[in-house]
């Protein structure tokens, strides 16, 4: 590098966004941790092995193609009727392998890679104690390396067609991850069914009794943790946001290359965070699962405008959120018979779209990208088919954000989510034996993981065994 403070500026976007990765990690931690506690006893070392495999398989579907698809459809099929296929993020590319000319290339993608591996996980832990591994990883390939990318690259770029056209803003991906995640998972969950016993003879819905109450709670915990991560790799660290001819000004920008201050997003944050708990709390009646889940609520429900929010706004949207989600999901479930065993589908798929539809009505007016970002936006004929503001930039607006918002959760969500779970039923790699669920996943690798089952268990199988007449 040929000066001090561009070797500073680039060593220290390097070391930022590789401190995202190993917050990010947490996430995954609290994921494994959260779902083995919720699992009974007999399904403890399943349900490890197939949290943990989500890892490595997205983790090379990501270098195989998913971070080409991000970089190489941005444009397509609106700015552009062709795809690049020379993108910097080919699996043999130099980008990728150790050299002092590109120092930022490697951390990005795995920045990217561990988003991917979130979106898996959040099908995870809906399907447990009943899916086999084969048909989840498969799934995990969609969700975590295609699924969710296009999306981010049509509208979590500032060179992204939705954002120039649309004026979609989402900012740390309420829409484009956590609906489409969510959604697909409600498309698989049509499919699978429900866990044997979950629904009593009359159809009531039944609680199944978590085998560790306490690792559900750290699991949670570890991943607030993990989403400080997340939130922090969806920025641009360091920019000149300064318009041409003028002094330079640097500060940290959204994914759009809007200013941003992390302490104005500290505060959206943890607000989100605490009306979501706090909100959970009162209307479950004090259901200890639903209030550690409340967190992820809100923050999900406010991450789309989390970074231009008065902090305010961020605490009414995440109470609502959490609000709509608790009764949608306890509505679905007796109306539906639909077993979503973590609450994905709501705190995921519901709260993701409620926080992208939120953001265009509450950023209404806001331009979607600053022209320090790099796009042509500004001088592009035709950009913001919703609105421009004096500088021709597009502007956020309630349409343009519902609109690409249902797109995602369900073009991408749950329409292909089905479709690939009917396709896994047909093949027999959806759903496992049912006595195979009866005994135990754990079978497949050890005799049983914990010898004895829980009071609380061993009351729900004996009941069990009595309607099955077992």
């Amino acid at each position: 590098m040929a000066d001090q403070s561009t070797a500073m500026l680039t060593i220290f976007t390097e070391f930022y966004f590789f401190l995202t990765i190993v917050l990010m990690f947490f996430i995954h931690i609290g994921f494994c941790m959260y779902e083995v506690g919720v699992a009974r006893t007999k399904n403890v070392q399943h349900t490890l092995l197939k949290n943990a495999m989500a890892i490595p398989v997205v983790g090379l579907a990501f270098f195989l193609f998913g971070m080409w698809i991000y970089i190489g459809m941005q444009g397509w099929p609106v700015n552009s009727t062709s795809l690049s296929f020379a993108t910097g993020f080919e699996p043999w590319s130099d980008k990728l392998a150790p050299n002092l000319s590109d120092r930022i290339s490697g951390v990005f993608w795995g920045a990217f890679a561990l988003f991917g591996m979130t979106a898996a996980s959040i099908v995870s832990g809906s399907i447990i104690e009943r899916a086999k591994t084969s048909g989840f990883l498969l799934i995990a390939i969609y969700v975590g390396a295609i699924a969710w990318v296009v999306p981010a690259a049509w509208g979590w770029s500032g060179n992204g067609w939705m954002t120039q056209y649309l004026g979609f803003h989402d900012q740390y991906c309420s829409a484009v991850l956590h609906s489409v995640s969510g959604f697909a998972t409600l498309g698989i969950l049509m499919h699978l069914g429900p866990r044997i016993g979950k629904f009593a003879p009359d159809g009531t819905p039944r609680e199944i009794p978590a085998h560790n109450p306490w690792m559900v709670t750290v699991g949670l915990f570890m991943i607030y943790v993990g989403f400080f991560g997340f939130y922090a790799a969806c920025h641009i660290p360091m920019a000149n946001v300064a318009a041409e001819g003028q002094p330079a000004y640097w500060t940290a920008t959204n994914i759009y290359g809007f200013p941003i201050t992390l302490s104005g997003v500290t505060m959206n944050f943890l607000l989100a965070l605490f009306g979501g708990m706090m909100t959970a709390y009162l209307v479950s009646n004090g259901n200890a699962f639903w209030t550690f889940s409340g967190g992820l609520t809100g923050l999900i429900s406010a991450s789309a405008g989390n970074d231009l929010y008065h902090p305010v706004v961020a605490l009414a949207i995440a109470v609502a959120g959490t609000i709509m989600a608790y009764y949608a999901h306890n509505w679905v479930e007796k109306k539906y018979k639909l077993d979503d065993a973590v609450g994905a589908v709501a705190v995921h798929g519901y709260c993701g779209v409620f926080g992208g539809i939120v953001a265009g009505f509450v950023l209404w007016g806001y331009p979607a990208i600053m022209p320090s970002s790099g796009a042509a936006v500004a001088l592009s004929e035709g950009a913001g088919w919703f609105g421009t503001n004096a500088q021709g930039l597009p502007v956020v607006t309630p349409i343009g954000n519902t609109i690409a918002t249902l797109v995602f959760a369900l073009g991408f969500g749950l329409i292909p989510g089905y479709i690939i779970g009917f396709v896994l039923k047909m093949l027999g790699l959806l759903r496992v034996d049912p006595k195979v669920e009866l005994t135990g996943l754990d079978g497949e690798h050890i005799e049983t993981t914990y010898p004895n089952l829980s009071g609380a268990e061993a009351a729900f199988e004996a009941l069990q065994r009595k309607e099955l007449k077992i």
